[in-house]
């Protein structure tokens, strides 16, 4: 066992009850104890008040100029006040309940007060007096976590203990040749600085560092098991006519964008490798995911397999069908759709089709993982909307071929930074242009006393044959929240429109069999307006719907009011969305005036990721996102980029696997459980 590996308890003034609070905090050894790192710093370089902002916290040095005084008032409250001379800037100080250190200050006296900055008054709200034992001697002090007995201060000690005994026992993971490149500092060097940084440019040097290191490490998982999986995968080498793939492009009503272009040719090349497809197909909402999946399911058609596509909703499952039904129908080809709803002498005869090879192409829900379904030869499973399926799900459904291409499709426009770190395994492909001639949704952010403006518009458009959706974050009625609820709306709607038009609820709490039956009515057009919650986000096709109108919006993320807007503009007529808003929030205002400035489906998932953070983003349970202890997703994209690709070169290498240089990064690899997901060779 290295020295860094022993418990803490080998250190002076460390006992077993202090052992077992850090333990509290997940630290069990000296190295734990040293990369235990701060969560912020406090900044005390004196600051020019000339510079100073209103409100920024500052450090400044001055000249006592007036006698301390102490006010006591209400319980148990006091203020100490004194002038102090900084530079030429004559400034008050305050310090509240803290009367007793009048008798530290005295006229003349040359002191070092770190507080809150009041240009207006010309005031400071001391926090801290700097004088004697700090002063100017540490410019920038790291703030910790903490837990249980366990204060900052004994903890700071504990770290500087375990530095003085330890330091020279860490050794650098990263070799040279990666240190020179990027002229990095070594790991022992690093860890010091983010502890005891001497400057704010070595602390960021010192994270530059770590937050490379952290990345790289991450991505050597990711693209090792990559790796494996081709290697320990192989998959179909589709071989097919090119000439007929190339006959029902040009056959298509509308040419494909460039876009469109390189995403079908990225996915063909891979259908043609030897190793199996594990692909991601990004694309917003109305780009045309379908008609490149249309082009993969020919192929492999084409080549003597057949096709399958999984999605979340039985009307979506519908939906697919029709399009890939329309779209095919001169290309040769059986189209199939299979749900629960396909039952008696039709199922048996439909699954006996697909067990023959009579099936080309089978499309349907999760009834398509049913122990009863079998392939004649599967050769592309394709899920869309695959985070609404579970990983096994998707598993189950991948296992009815041998070793089918896979490719994933999902509308949720995902930053690039949570693609390259939650997808590290998956090649990911990008439709990040929309079809000519399509019209922009016209979206206003309004405030709730402007409903009766927004009900005469929404008239009009129905008046036209339109239908619309109206959207709202509850179901029920909220002491919490004082937000409008379906319920409520559905019945105001049902008054304000009695007798004219036709008003339809959908929410969560319906069974999946009512749920379709009000979708159903509103994509036939027996309901006009359609009140729901946010469950209409994904993959309702209903062009005939042009209005939107989607209550405190400024409560919803960026994604998904972009998903939900993403329901309109999918037909000719022109479409609308209406945000109805008081946000009081800057994050809320900004979310609205994003909203009506942009449709880029990237660009607003990475405003929403800036906003928001990864966490949220997902879904901080189901994301599947690792916790990094100094890099940022967001701030450190660039450096995330950099180590994928270096990641990717060194497990690819053959010097990785044999060369000594590398020993410490293998090491990594085996003990993070990587190889338990099969051999490299």
């Amino acid at each position: 066992m290295t020295p860094l590996k022993s418990p803490v308890n080998v250190m002076k003034g460390i006992g077993g009850e202090t052992a077992n609070a850090l333990a509290e905090m997940g630290i069990l050894s000296v190295g734990d104890l040293m990369e235990y790192l701060p969560f912020r710093y406090e900044d005390y370089r004196l600051k020019d008040l000339e510079e100073a902002v209103q409100d920024e916290k500052v450090t400044v040095e001055g000249i006592i100029h007036s006698t301390p005084s102490v006010v006591f008032y209400g319980k148990r409250k006091s203020r100490l006040s004194f002038k102090l001379l900084v530079d030429r800037y004559l400034v008050t100080v305050v310090f509240f309940n803290q009367h007793y250190l009048k008798n530290k200050f005295a006229l003349q006296q040359r002191i070092t007060i770190s507080g809150k900055w009041d240009r207006n008054r010309m005031t400071i709200n001391a926090t801290e007096y700097l004088a004697g034992e700090k002063g100017r001697e540490q410019t920038v002090e790291p703030v910790y976590s903490t837990k249980g007995s366990i204060t900052v201060k004994g903890l700071r000690k504990f770290i500087t203990g375990a530095f003085a005994q330890f330091e020279n026992e860490i050794v650098d993971n990263l070799p040279d040749a990666i240190l020179r490149k990027y002229r990095l500092m070594g790991k022992k060097d690093a860890l010091k600085n983010m502890h005891f940084p001497n400057s704010p440019e070595d602390l960021k040097q010192a994270r530059r560092r770590l937050a490379y290191e952290e990345l790289l490490l991450f991505q050597l998982k990711m693209q090792a098991l990559r790796r494996i999986q081709r290697q320990g995968s192989p998959g179909i080498a589709h071989a097919y006519d090119k000439g007929r793939i190339q006959a029902y492009i040009e056959s298509l009503p509308f040419p494909l964008t460039n876009a469109q272009k390189r995403v079908v040719d990225e996915i063909v090349a891979d259908m043609e490798s030897p190793h199996r497809m594990n692909r991601l197909l990004q694309g917003d909402v109305g780009s045309g995911k379908t008609v490149v999946a249309s082009i993969a399911l020919l192929c492999t058609v084409a080549a003597g397999y057949q096709g399958a596509l999984m999605v979340p909703t039985e009307i979506l499952a519908e939906q697919h069908a029709q399009s890939l039904q329309e779209l095919l129908r001169h290309a040769d080809v059986t189209v199939a759709l299979f749900t629960s709803s396909v039952k008696g002498k039709k199922r048996r005869e439909l699954l006996e089709d697909l067990k023959e090879g009579k099936i080309d192409i089978l499309i349907g829900t999760h009834a398509l993982i049913g122990d009863e379904v079998f392939f004649k030869k599967l050769g592309l499973v394709i899920t869309d909307e695959q985070h609404r399926f579970g990983v096994n799900q998707r598993r189950i459904l991948r296992e009815k071929g041998e070793n089918p291409d896979v490719l994933f499709m999902t509308a949720t426009p995902i930053p690039r930074t949570l693609a390259i770190t939650a997808f590290g395994e998956m090649d990911v492909s990008i439709i990040d242009e929309l079809p000519a001639g399509r019209k922009p949704i016209e979206t206003f952010w309004v405030k709730h006393d402007m409903l009766d403006r927004i009900l005469a518009f929404m008239a009009k458009e129905l008046q036209q044959g339109r239908q619309a959706y109206v959207i709202c974050p509850l179901i029920d009625e909220s002491e919490k929240l004082d937000l409008q609820n379906a319920i409520e709306v559905f019945d105001m709607l049902l008054q304000y429109f009695y007798g004219k038009y036709s008003v339809g609820l959908m929410h969560g709490k319906l069974l999946p069999a009512e749920k379709d039956e009000v979708m159903q009515s509103f994509s036939s057009n027996e309901i006009q307006i359609l009140v729901s919650t946010t469950v209409v986000e994904v993959g309702v096709n209903v062009p005939n719907a042009s209005f939107m109108v989607i209550y405190d919006a400024d409560r919803f993320g960026l994604s998904q009011l972009h998903q939900l807007r993403g329901r309109v503009g999918r037909g000719s007529a022109q479409s609308y969305c209406i945000l109805i808003s008081d946000a009081k929030s800057e994050n809320g205002k900004e979310r609205m005036r994003i909203m009506t400035e942009t449709q880029d489906g990237f660009v607003l998932s990475e405003k929403d990721l800036e906003l928001r953070g990864p966490g949220d983003f997902f879904g901080r349970k189901q994301s599947g996102l690792p916790e990094f202890k100094v890099a940022d997703l967001i701030h450190d994209y660039r450096i995330l980029a950099t180590a994928r690709e270096d990641a990717a070169q060194l497990v690819n290498s053959e010097a990785f696997w044999h060369d000594q240089h590398y020993a410490l990064l293998r090491s990594y690899l085996e003990e993070s459980g990587v190889f338990s997901e099969g051999k490299l060779d």
